[in-house]
């Protein structure tokens, strides 16, 4: 089905200010917070007053069964209750600026450029404002929430706007009088009893009520609207490509957004419950292995796990977890399915350190664990602990990693992963696609030559796992022992020794000539040859 087309609506900036104090148009619960500073207020303002454009801002309709998202009113406003018509998805910083300096009556909250905060009112200085000579910011006032500006320690009062007849005696008018017209209206009364009809000060606000003032009330804005009917992807696509300033747009944070309409929050679950059990840390040995798991992923893999249950159950057609599936995650699935999937990354923790993979740094790809934990979630812990199926699990993991075949978008390889797996450990027919799809050859090894290959930490997972010993003590490296001191990946031919004697770089810097050394080891060693260390060197 076609989706609706936005539309593009000329609205006036009073009736958009207007409907933010009065809650008809809110803010997604994931936007930030308001950051513009008094210098960046003080620009919209000037621009303002000579009309220049400021950009469209976009908006959506409340309402749709697509997306539904928590809100929460604009910063300034007061005893919002009501449900928004509309959301506003870019546009919050200048509508926030706006309306805090133009229609709220209490001092804005903001800060200078070097981030202290302050508390301001703002005035248009009438006779700069007319004045073509003079820088249009420069006519506009920021002051604190004393009305006061001072010098010399406060001893000098340099302009004092603590009353009506100090404003109307300074011709600063208030800015967040612009757009009330009874309180506008009572101002020029005032300023008519202090100067009279016809004075030189009576001319001046003429000019300045229809170049200024008029140029503020009477300004529009263009609005894109999204209907309601827009779907998850489309909202989170375009947030992402008009907040290319503000807040990123997650997956994870549209989908936390959807879930706090249920008064759950996502985030706060994450950070205090499911990130801990993702990185073990209550296990008596921890290691920073699963670190390199974040929200996305964790999502990716709950959503895979997810939709094959589903189709195992016949609910759902296909398995899936593409970005439009992860967007359409239910609250109802994730919260059934949460303890199962973080048992999976537990079992998949305890693949990879009987692997040998020990540390974050030496994970050859996080993306792998994706299919992995939603597999080991799906069989149980029952079956995983099963050797015939850990060999299984083994085979697919090398084949993975040595074939190199994790490095990009995956999406469809997750789904063929969980669906070959699971047959093959069920005892049916599988075609194991990553595993008969890997391809490695010998001379690839001369081509690893860092830290940036996947199959150069497998490699060295391998070496781990083969029981390798220190040159110099000969302990084995063993998890305890690489956590204890970490050894790190080393030249066992050192380079000095290579250069020296004229060897060829792509071979000496390859992982054939690399392995773990603790540092203890590696500075004993330093620039010799490994073969003309004296025994008298080795402990043991």
């Amino acid at each position: 089905m076609a989706i609706a087309a936005p539309k593009s609506y000329d609205t006036s900036l009073g009736e958009l200010l207007e409907g933010v104090g009065k809650g008809t148009h809110q803010l997604p619960e994931f936007q930030r917070s308001w950051t513009w500073d008094d210098g960046r207020i003080r620009n919209i303002i000037a621009s303002l007053t000579q009309g220049y454009p400021m950009g469209a801002l976009m908006r959506l309709e409340c309402g749709g069964s697509e997306v539904r998202l928590k809100y929460r009113a604009f910063e300034g406003t007061h005893g919002i209750s009501r449900e928004p018509d509309y959301l506003v998805l870019d546009g919050q910083q200048r509508l926030t600026s706006l309306y805090c300096s133009l229609f709220g009556k209490d001092p804005v909250s903001t800060s200078n450029e070097r981030g202290q905060k302050l508390s301001r009112f703002y005035y248009l200085d009438m006779r700069k404002c007319l004045d073509p000579e003079e820088d249009r910011e420069d006519a506009i006032v920021s002051i604190s929430d004393k009305r006061v500006v001072t010098e010399d320690i406060g001893r000098k009062i340099v302009l004092d706007l603590t009353s009506r007849e100090r404003e109307i005696e300074e011709l600063m008018f208030p800015t967040n009088l612009v757009f009330d017209g009874s309180e506008r209206s009572k101002w020029y009364k005032e300023y008519l009893k202090r100067y009279g009809i016809g004075s030189e000060e009576d001319e001046l606000w003429d000019r300045f009520e229809d170049e200024i003032l008029d140029t503020m009330t009477g300004y529009v804005i263009p609005v894109i609207t999204l209907d309601k009917t827009t779907p998850r992807e489309a909202v989170c696509k375009v947030f992402e490509n008009v907040n290319t300033g503000g807040v990123s747009l997650t997956v994870f944070e549209l989908v936390t957004a959807a879930f706090a309409t249920y008064d759950f929050d996502l985030r706060g679950s994450w950070n205090k419950a499911v990130r801990p059990r993702i990185c073990a840390e209550g296990k008596d040995i921890r290691t920073d292995l699963m670190q390199g798991v974040d929200e996305t992923t964790f999502l990716t893999s709950m959503t895979l796990y997810t939709t094959y249950r589903a189709k195992r159950a016949g609910t759902k057609g296909s398995t899936s977890c593409k970005k439009k599936d992860v967007l359409a995650l239910r609250y109802e699935d994730y919260v059934s399915n949460l303890d199962a999937l973080l048992d999976g990354f537990d079992m998949a923790r305890d693949l990879l350190i009987g692997e040998c993979v020990f540390r974050m740094r030496d994970l050859p790809y996080t993306t792998q664990l994706i299919p992995l934990a939603a597999t080991c979630a799906y069989i149980g812990r029952k079956t995983f602990e099963r050797q015939p199926v850990k060999a299984i699990l083994r085979r697919w993991l090398w084949c993975g990693i040595f074939g190199e075949m994790y490095g990009g978008a995956n999406e469809t390889r997750y789904a063929n992963d969980i669906e070959d797996l699971v047959a093959e450990i069920e005892g049916k027919e599988s075609p194991m696609r990553t595993v008969n799809a890997a391809y490695f050859q010998s001379t690839r090894l001369l081509g690893l030559q860092t830290r940036n290959s996947a199959a150069y930490k497998g490699v060295m997972a391998l070496v781990f796992r083969e029981n390798c010993l220190d040159f110099v003590d000969g302990a084995p490296m063993t998890m305890v022992k690489s956590m204890e001191t970490p050894p790190d990946i080393h030249h066992i031919f050192p380079r000095a020794y290579c250069e020296k004697t004229g060897l060829e770089r792509t071979k000496w810097n390859s992982i054939v000539n690399k392995t773990p050394l603790i540092a203890r080891t590696n500075r004993e060693i330093g620039g010799r040859c490994a073969l003309e260390i004296p025994p008298e060197d080795h402990e043991g």
